[in-house]
């Protein structure tokens, strides 16, 4: 017989199966470093019938070998992972088979990492492999890790279709998925550095200069600052600058969009272009309209009022630069750093541990701030508050942000001096994380005291400090 009765299963397509193959291997080494024999032999014979080089099914060639040895692969890796535009007709079912060989060369070469350390070359060529997997999602190069998010790919939305079912599909599309895979791969680099000799790589100017900066990172830079020298210790500083740069470009973002200050009615409004009311000024003036002529003729203009009403405010800012308060300790010196270039905020900074340290000369520049910290150690608050309560001087035109996760060694005698700045009429704003995430705990015992003496711990994004501290300085 050579017609498909009814009732009869339609014979397996063999495009299908190739591809199916090349993924199940995907996923068994992505969860498994061992090989599986059968699978491995059936992937090579695959790549090789589809005249692709058996060197991609080799986890020790890096993408960047494959590509000089075979360089026209190149623009192949280029939007791989994009959806590629509907077309009428029949699927090239060959070219997604050869896709989704290129596909799981690059996927994993950057997520299938091996255990134990990582030397300063390995490190590099995982950097370059990220790169790859970036241009095949339609970015550049260090685009994802640098937290930027990348910009979507024409065609990357809408619903699922025959071209965008994600890697199980015809076509590989993970750009759906690139606000997930940024802070993946941001995660897995600083893994792979924890894992190896930092100074190796910060001796070396080239390759310190392909790290991408991040939370993890810059901990460890600021924990070993002490013990680096010479092109180690610049590039290191190098590293924080960049990373303080770009958190303080979003935090002064969020400061900008944030609650301001009422306007200022009392203050003429400023004749400048920018300021035109035109709406206003064409109802003010339509009874000089002109019928005939069709023509409108202004006698007077109008302009907004953009001056807002502020005070003279103090903002003491206090930080527990214990370990376990890293991101909050580089979030909160930046944001005190933006607060501190308002008019008329007078900003004081103070970080503690087991010692206290007054960085109000600092606060301006959250680099050099950075570099005074020293991360680590006990807590005790109360040391911070000995230098923190003099500064008090009005209590009603003074806010004091206290971050922290309160774990504190004398408990009752540091929450009986923030009862009595609360009640001097000072506003007290205990916060437990400024993370970008929101992530963070809080000792159980001061969020409850916290709550019955009214001023609850913020606990969250960012954004909510930065909402509480304008609404009041402004």
């Amino acid at each position: 017989m050579t017609g498909q009765t009814a009732g009869q299963v339609p014979a397996p397509d063999p495009y299908d199966n190739r591809r199916q193959v090349l993924y199940w291997r995907l996923l068994a080494r992505l969860f498994d470093h061992e090989e599986q024999a059968g699978l491995e032999s059936a992937s090579l014979a695959v790549v090789e019938d589809i005249g692709l080089p058996p060197a991609l099914l080799d986890p020790d060639a890096s993408v960047d070998s494959v590509v000089q040895r075979h360089p026209e692969l190149a623009a192949e890796f280029d939007g791989l992972m994009t959806p590629e535009p509907e077309e009428d007709g029949a699927r090239d079912r060959a070219a997604e088979v050869r896709r989704a060989a290129l596909a799981s060369k690059v996927l994993l070469n950057v997520f299938a990492s091996r255990p134990g350390t990582v030397t300063a070359g390995q490190l590099a060529r995982w950097q370059s492999d990220a790169g790859w997997l970036e241009r095949a999602l339609g970015c550049r190069p260090g685009e994802l890790r640098g937290g930027r998010g990348g910009t979507r790919p024409a065609g990357a939305g809408g619903g699922v279709g025959p071209t965008g079912t994600g890697i199980g599909g015809p076509t590989p599309d993970l750009s759906r998925l690139i606000p997930a895979i940024g802070p993946e791969l941001g995660s897995i680099e600083a893994g792979l550095v924890k894992r190896m000799h930092l100074r190796e790589v910060l001796a070396d100017p080239q390759l310190a200069s392909r790290l991408t900066p991040s939370m993890s990172l810059i901990e460890q830079l600021l924990r070993d600052k002490n013990n680096l020298s010479g092109v180690a210790l610049a590039n290191a500083k190098a590293l924080i600058r960049r990373y303080v740069d770009e958190v303080t470009e979003v935090l002064r973002t969020q400061v900008e969009k944030a609650t301001v200050g009422e306007l200022d009615r009392s203050v003429p409004p400023k004749r400048v272009f920018r300021n035109l009311d035109l709406d206003r000024t064409i109802w003010k003036n339509l009874t000089n309209w002109d019928p005939e002529e069709e023509r409108l003729y202004v006698d007077r203009l109008y302009y907004r009022h953009t001056s807002r009403k502020t005070t003279p405010q103090r903002l003491i800012v206090v930080v527990d630069q214990s370990g376990s308060m890293v991101d909050s300790m580089v979030n909160c010196t930046i944001l005190a750093s933006i607060f501190a270039g308002l008019p008329k905020v007078d900003v004081h900074l103070i970080a503690y541990d087991t010692q206290a340290l007054d960085l109000t000369p600092w606060a301006h520049d959250p680099f050099e701030t950075l570099l005074r910290t020293k991360l680590g150690g006990g807590t005790d608050g109360t040391v911070a508050m000995a230098l923190a309560q003099p500064k008090i001087a009005e209590p009603r035109n003074t806010v004091v942000v206290w971050i922290s996760d309160f774990y504190e060694w004398r408990t009752h005698e540091l929450f009986e001096s923030m009862a009595a700045v609360h009640r001097s009429g000072a506003k007290f704003i205990p916060v437990g994380s400024v993370t970008s995430a929101g992530r963070g705990s809080v000792n159980p015992w001061f969020r409850e005291k916290f709550k019955d003496l009214g001023t609850p711990v913020i606990s969250g994004h960012i954004k909510k400090l930065v909402h509480e501290l304008k609404t009041f300085l402004t």
